[in-house]
Protein backbone atom coordinates (compact mmCIF):
# COMPACT_ATOMS: atom_id res chain seq x y z
CA UNK A 1 0.00 0.00 0.00
CA UNK A 2 1.44 3.30 -1.19
CA UNK A 3 1.47 5.64 2.25
CA UNK A 4 3.00 8.61 0.77
CA UNK A 5 4.19 10.05 -2.67
CA UNK A 6 7.90 10.03 -2.70
CA UNK A 7 9.89 13.09 -2.36
CA UNK A 8 12.88 12.43 -4.57
CA UNK A 9 13.10 15.96 -6.30
CA UNK A 10 12.77 16.16 -10.11
CA UNK A 11 13.85 18.61 -12.70
CA UNK A 12 12.96 21.82 -11.66
CA UNK A 13 12.43 21.37 -8.17
CA UNK A 14 14.67 23.55 -5.59
CA UNK A 15 15.73 24.20 -1.91
CA UNK A 16 13.79 26.83 -1.08
CA UNK A 17 13.49 28.47 2.86
CA UNK A 18 11.53 26.88 4.69
CA UNK A 19 10.41 30.62 6.63
CA UNK A 20 10.56 34.23 6.22
CA UNK A 21 14.70 34.65 5.39
CA UNK A 22 14.16 37.75 7.94
CA UNK A 23 12.91 35.06 10.66
CA UNK A 24 16.32 33.02 10.38
CA UNK A 25 19.67 33.98 13.25
CA UNK A 26 21.65 33.97 10.07
CA UNK A 27 19.27 35.89 7.46
CA UNK A 28 21.64 38.00 6.59
CA UNK A 29 24.48 35.20 6.03
CA UNK A 30 23.33 33.85 2.52
CA UNK A 31 26.34 34.61 0.37
CA UNK A 32 29.78 33.98 2.23
CA UNK A 33 32.63 34.37 0.39
CA UNK A 34 33.85 30.93 1.70
CA UNK A 35 31.01 29.08 0.78
CA UNK A 36 31.32 26.75 -1.88
CA UNK A 37 29.45 26.07 -5.29
CA UNK A 38 29.26 22.96 -6.16
CA UNK A 39 27.58 22.18 -9.59
CA UNK A 40 26.28 25.26 -9.77
CA UNK A 41 24.14 24.77 -6.76
CA UNK A 42 25.04 28.38 -5.97
CA UNK A 43 25.54 30.05 -2.70
CA UNK A 44 22.56 31.54 -2.15
CA UNK A 45 18.27 30.22 -2.18
CA UNK A 46 16.53 29.06 -4.03
CA UNK A 47 19.28 25.84 -4.71
CA UNK A 48 18.26 23.85 -8.18
CA UNK A 49 18.69 20.72 -8.10
CA UNK A 50 18.71 21.09 -12.07
CA UNK A 51 18.30 17.59 -14.26
CA UNK A 52 18.10 13.97 -13.12
CA UNK A 53 20.96 13.67 -16.31
CA UNK A 54 23.90 16.24 -14.64
CA UNK A 55 26.71 14.34 -13.24
CA UNK A 56 26.27 16.27 -9.74
CA UNK A 57 22.16 15.71 -9.49
CA UNK A 58 22.75 12.71 -6.88
CA UNK A 59 25.54 15.19 -4.98
CA UNK A 60 23.37 17.61 -4.96
CA UNK A 61 20.81 15.46 -2.98
CA UNK A 62 23.03 14.25 -0.06
CA UNK A 63 24.63 18.32 0.70
CA UNK A 64 20.49 19.41 1.07
CA UNK A 65 17.98 18.70 3.10
CA UNK A 66 16.43 16.31 0.54
CA UNK A 67 18.84 13.23 1.31
CA UNK A 68 17.21 12.88 4.32
CA UNK A 69 14.02 13.33 2.90
CA UNK A 70 14.80 10.30 0.72
CA UNK A 71 16.71 8.55 3.52
CA UNK A 72 13.21 8.62 5.92
CA UNK A 73 11.07 7.19 2.98
CA UNK A 74 13.90 4.43 2.61
CA UNK A 75 13.60 4.09 6.84
CA UNK A 76 9.59 3.85 6.64
CA UNK A 77 9.61 1.06 3.95
CA UNK A 78 12.57 -0.84 6.01
CA UNK A 79 10.53 -0.56 8.94
CA UNK A 80 7.04 -2.05 7.25
CA UNK A 81 8.98 -4.21 5.01
CA UNK A 82 11.29 -6.00 8.06
CA UNK A 83 8.01 -6.14 10.18
CA UNK A 84 9.81 -4.67 13.01
CA UNK A 85 8.19 -4.31 16.32
CA UNK A 86 5.67 -7.01 15.44
CA UNK A 87 6.89 -9.76 17.82
CA UNK A 88 8.50 -10.60 21.06
CA UNK A 89 12.28 -10.00 20.21
CA UNK A 90 13.80 -6.63 20.25
CA UNK A 91 14.56 -4.86 16.54
CA UNK A 92 17.44 -2.41 15.59
CA UNK A 93 16.58 0.37 13.15
CA UNK A 94 20.00 2.92 12.56
CA UNK A 95 19.27 5.57 10.67
CA UNK A 96 21.98 7.98 9.44
CA UNK A 97 20.77 11.56 8.31
CA UNK A 98 24.06 13.29 7.01
CA UNK A 99 22.59 16.69 5.60
CA UNK A 100 23.99 18.31 8.34
CA UNK A 101 27.54 17.01 7.40
CA UNK A 102 27.88 17.63 3.69
CA UNK A 103 25.36 20.79 4.54
CA UNK A 104 28.55 22.06 7.03
CA UNK A 105 31.18 21.50 4.80
CA UNK A 106 29.74 23.16 1.75
CA UNK A 107 28.57 26.70 3.52
CA UNK A 108 29.75 25.86 6.96
CA UNK A 109 28.18 25.23 10.29
CA UNK A 110 27.38 28.82 11.11
CA UNK A 111 24.97 29.73 7.92
CA UNK A 112 21.50 29.68 6.28
CA UNK A 113 21.70 26.84 4.50
CA UNK A 114 22.84 24.94 8.02
CA UNK A 115 20.09 26.60 10.30
CA UNK A 116 17.47 25.73 7.36
CA UNK A 117 18.65 22.24 7.37
CA UNK A 118 18.32 21.95 10.97
CA UNK A 119 14.92 23.32 11.15
CA UNK A 120 13.97 20.52 7.94
CA UNK A 121 15.90 17.70 10.20
CA UNK A 122 13.66 18.31 12.82
CA UNK A 123 10.28 17.90 11.19
CA UNK A 124 12.18 14.82 9.28
CA UNK A 125 12.82 13.58 12.81
CA UNK A 126 9.34 14.67 13.57
CA UNK A 127 7.72 12.57 11.00
CA UNK A 128 10.29 9.61 11.37
CA UNK A 129 8.79 9.25 15.36
CA UNK A 130 5.55 9.80 14.66
CA UNK A 131 5.52 7.44 11.95
CA UNK A 132 7.00 4.56 14.47
CA UNK A 133 4.37 5.57 17.01
CA UNK A 134 1.51 4.71 14.26
CA UNK A 135 3.10 1.22 13.72
CA UNK A 136 5.36 -0.09 16.77
CA UNK A 137 4.11 2.56 19.65
CA UNK A 138 7.06 5.01 21.40
CA UNK A 139 6.30 3.25 24.52
CA UNK A 140 7.82 0.50 23.33
CA UNK A 141 11.10 2.15 21.18
CA UNK A 142 14.12 3.35 22.84
CA UNK A 143 15.13 6.29 20.80
CA UNK A 144 19.16 7.27 20.36
CA UNK A 145 19.98 10.32 18.57
CA UNK A 146 24.04 11.63 18.45
CA UNK A 147 26.49 12.19 15.93
CA UNK A 148 29.79 10.76 15.14
CA UNK A 149 31.79 13.71 15.25
CA UNK A 150 31.44 17.54 15.39
CA UNK A 151 33.09 20.57 13.82
CA UNK A 152 34.90 23.71 13.71
CA UNK A 153 33.14 26.84 12.28
CA UNK A 154 33.96 28.44 9.24
CA UNK A 155 37.84 31.05 9.42
CA UNK A 156 35.71 33.82 7.90
CA UNK A 157 32.90 33.49 10.37
CA UNK A 158 35.61 32.77 13.81
CA UNK A 159 37.81 35.63 12.35
CA UNK A 160 34.62 37.87 12.30
CA UNK A 161 34.66 37.39 16.04
CA UNK A 162 38.58 38.06 16.89
CA UNK A 163 39.03 34.08 16.68
CA UNK A 164 42.19 33.37 15.22
CA UNK A 165 41.65 30.52 12.02
CA UNK A 166 42.33 30.13 8.79
CA UNK A 167 42.75 27.11 6.12
CA UNK A 168 46.28 25.55 5.35
CA UNK A 169 48.08 24.37 2.71
CA UNK A 170 50.34 21.92 3.23
CA UNK A 171 51.57 22.77 -0.54
CA UNK A 172 52.39 26.32 0.11
CA UNK A 173 54.93 25.28 3.45
CA UNK A 174 58.69 25.92 2.74
CA UNK A 175 60.03 22.68 3.53
CA UNK A 176 62.60 22.07 1.12
CA UNK A 177 65.70 23.44 3.83
CA UNK A 178 64.42 20.89 6.05
CA UNK A 179 64.38 18.14 3.51
CA UNK A 180 68.02 18.54 2.95
CA UNK A 181 68.79 18.99 5.78
CA UNK A 182 67.22 15.90 7.14
CA UNK A 183 69.11 13.76 3.92
CA UNK A 184 72.38 15.46 4.36
CA UNK A 185 71.89 13.74 8.19
CA UNK A 186 71.23 10.13 7.28
CA UNK A 187 72.66 9.91 4.00
CA UNK A 188 69.50 9.91 2.10
CA UNK A 189 69.47 9.67 -1.77
CA UNK A 190 66.58 10.33 -3.58
CA UNK A 191 63.21 10.98 -2.19
CA UNK A 192 62.35 11.57 2.08
CA UNK A 193 58.93 11.53 1.59
CA UNK A 194 56.28 9.89 -0.05
CA UNK A 195 53.11 11.57 0.09
CA UNK A 196 51.19 13.73 2.81
CA UNK A 197 47.94 12.43 3.96
CA UNK A 198 46.19 14.54 6.58
CA UNK A 199 46.96 13.63 9.70
CA UNK A 200 50.33 11.16 8.55
CA UNK A 201 52.69 11.97 6.57
CA UNK A 202 54.53 9.00 4.68
CA UNK A 203 58.15 8.37 4.41
CA UNK A 204 59.52 6.90 1.08
CA UNK A 205 59.93 3.47 0.85
CA UNK A 206 63.31 3.68 -0.75
CA UNK A 207 63.66 5.14 3.33
CA UNK A 208 61.65 3.14 5.54
CA UNK A 209 63.57 -0.01 3.86
CA UNK A 210 66.65 1.29 4.29
CA UNK A 211 68.14 -0.93 6.72
CA UNK A 212 70.93 1.32 7.33
CA UNK A 213 68.76 4.47 8.76
CA UNK A 214 68.27 4.14 12.27
CA UNK A 215 64.47 5.11 11.41
CA UNK A 216 62.92 6.16 14.64
CA UNK A 217 66.16 8.85 14.69
CA UNK A 218 64.78 9.77 11.18
CA UNK A 219 61.41 9.81 12.37
CA UNK A 220 61.92 11.91 15.67
CA UNK A 221 64.37 14.23 13.48
CA UNK A 222 61.43 14.34 11.00
CA UNK A 223 58.72 16.00 13.84
CA UNK A 224 61.55 18.18 14.66
CA UNK A 225 60.99 19.94 11.52
CA UNK A 226 57.81 20.04 10.96
CA UNK A 227 56.65 20.77 14.00
CA UNK A 228 58.44 24.10 12.91
CA UNK A 229 55.77 24.84 9.98
CA UNK A 230 52.90 27.34 10.11
CA UNK A 231 50.12 25.73 11.50
CA UNK A 232 51.41 22.76 13.10
CA UNK A 233 50.37 22.23 16.78
CA UNK A 234 51.88 18.68 17.65
CA UNK A 235 53.94 16.32 15.70
CA UNK A 236 54.10 12.86 16.67
CA UNK A 237 56.38 9.95 15.46
CA UNK A 238 54.62 6.25 14.57
CA UNK A 239 57.94 5.04 16.87
CA UNK A 240 56.61 6.93 19.69
CA UNK A 241 53.13 5.73 19.18
CA UNK A 242 53.60 2.17 19.00
CA UNK A 243 55.78 2.17 22.33
CA UNK A 244 52.90 4.36 23.63
CA UNK A 245 55.55 6.47 24.78
CA UNK A 246 53.50 9.47 24.97
CA UNK A 247 52.67 12.55 27.68
CA UNK A 248 49.48 11.36 29.71
CA UNK A 249 47.08 14.63 28.62
CA UNK A 250 43.99 13.55 26.47
CA UNK A 251 45.57 15.43 22.82
CA UNK A 252 48.05 12.32 22.94
CA UNK A 253 45.50 10.19 23.87
CA UNK A 254 43.66 10.84 20.95
CA UNK A 255 46.06 10.76 18.91
CA UNK A 256 47.27 7.30 20.14
CA UNK A 257 44.06 6.20 19.11
CA UNK A 258 44.49 6.78 15.76
CA UNK A 259 47.27 5.27 15.17
CA UNK A 260 47.29 1.20 13.19
CA UNK A 261 50.84 -0.39 13.52
CA UNK A 262 50.12 -1.69 9.91
CA UNK A 263 48.03 1.07 8.34
CA UNK A 264 49.01 4.68 9.64
CA UNK A 265 51.80 6.79 8.51
CA UNK A 266 55.47 7.73 9.95
CA UNK A 267 54.51 10.93 11.72
CA UNK A 268 51.16 12.27 12.97
CA UNK A 269 50.12 15.90 12.57
CA UNK A 270 47.83 17.89 14.49
CA UNK A 271 47.46 21.32 13.23
CA UNK A 272 46.50 24.51 15.47
CA UNK A 273 42.68 24.75 16.54
CA UNK A 274 40.16 25.97 13.72
CA UNK A 275 43.26 25.66 11.44
CA UNK A 276 42.58 23.05 8.78
CA UNK A 277 42.74 22.05 5.58
CA UNK A 278 39.38 22.47 3.58
CA UNK A 279 39.54 19.98 0.92
CA UNK A 280 36.94 17.12 1.17
CA UNK A 281 36.83 14.79 -1.44
CA UNK A 282 38.53 16.77 -3.90
CA UNK A 283 36.11 19.63 -3.13
CA UNK A 284 37.49 22.56 -1.84
CA UNK A 285 35.01 23.80 1.36
CA UNK A 286 34.03 25.63 3.54
CA UNK A 287 34.87 23.76 6.56
CA UNK A 288 36.16 20.21 7.54
CA UNK A 289 36.45 18.09 10.72
CA UNK A 290 38.68 15.00 11.61
CA UNK A 291 40.76 16.85 14.46
CA UNK A 292 41.40 15.84 17.78
CA UNK A 293 40.33 19.54 19.34
CA UNK A 294 37.47 19.43 21.39
CA UNK A 295 34.99 21.29 18.95
CA UNK A 296 35.26 17.88 16.71
CA UNK A 297 34.49 15.42 19.42
CA UNK A 298 31.48 17.67 21.05
CA UNK A 299 28.07 16.26 20.08
CA UNK A 300 24.95 15.52 21.36
CA UNK A 301 23.57 12.13 22.73
CA UNK A 302 20.12 12.01 23.51
CA UNK A 303 18.51 9.00 25.11
CA UNK A 304 14.35 9.52 25.15
CA UNK A 305 10.82 7.25 24.79
CA UNK A 306 10.41 3.68 26.74
CA UNK A 307 9.09 5.66 29.96
CA UNK A 308 12.98 7.53 30.39
CA UNK A 309 12.29 10.58 32.57
CA UNK A 310 14.11 14.05 31.37
CA UNK A 311 17.71 14.01 32.87
CA UNK A 312 20.82 16.42 32.01
CA UNK A 313 24.01 14.67 32.23
CA UNK A 314 26.67 17.21 32.42
CA UNK A 315 29.67 14.92 33.39
CA UNK A 316 31.81 13.91 30.15
CA UNK A 317 30.71 11.01 28.49
CA UNK A 318 31.55 9.25 24.95
CA UNK A 319 29.81 8.21 21.48
CA UNK A 320 30.56 4.63 22.39
CA UNK A 321 29.14 4.77 25.55
CA UNK A 322 25.58 4.64 23.26
CA UNK A 323 27.14 1.06 22.28
CA UNK A 324 28.01 -0.43 25.77
CA UNK A 325 24.75 1.10 27.30
CA UNK A 326 22.50 -0.46 24.55
CA UNK A 327 24.10 -3.86 25.34
CA UNK A 328 23.44 -3.16 28.92
CA UNK A 329 20.05 -2.16 28.59
CA UNK A 330 18.81 -5.20 26.20
CA UNK A 331 21.35 -7.97 28.94
CA UNK A 332 23.65 -8.80 25.62
CA UNK A 333 27.41 -8.74 25.89
CA UNK A 334 28.63 -5.84 24.97
CA UNK A 335 30.54 -5.93 21.12
CA UNK A 336 33.50 -7.39 21.18
CA UNK A 337 35.35 -4.04 20.41
CA UNK A 338 33.58 -1.84 22.31
CA UNK A 339 35.27 0.01 24.74
CA UNK A 340 32.81 2.40 26.43
CA UNK A 341 30.67 2.70 30.11
CA UNK A 342 27.34 2.33 30.60
CA UNK A 343 25.53 5.41 30.70
CA UNK A 344 23.28 4.85 34.58
CA UNK A 345 21.59 7.52 33.83
CA UNK A 346 19.62 5.30 31.24
CA UNK A 347 19.77 2.05 33.05
CA UNK A 348 18.78 3.45 36.41
CA UNK A 349 15.48 4.68 34.86
CA UNK A 350 15.26 0.87 32.69
CA UNK A 351 15.97 -0.79 35.83
CA UNK A 352 12.58 1.00 37.98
Amino acid sequence: MERERARCPIRGTEWRLLHAQDTYIFGDSDDREWESDVGDFGRTFRHAYGSAASPYYTTLLTLSPAGDELLLDFAKAALLGEQLGKDAVTDYLSVSFSATDYVGHVFGPSSLEAEDNLLRLDRTLAELFAFVDAEVGLANTLIVLAADHGGPDTPGYLNSLGISAGYIQPDSWDRNAAIERIKTCFGIEGALIETYEHPYLYLSAAVTNDSRIDQEALELAVVEEVSKLPGVSLAVSSAALRRGNLPDNELHRAVGRNFHPKRSGDVFLVFEPNWFINDFEGLTVASTHGSPWNYDTYVPIVFAGAGLTPVTVNRRVDTVDVAATLATYMSLKPPSGAVGEPLREVLEQADR
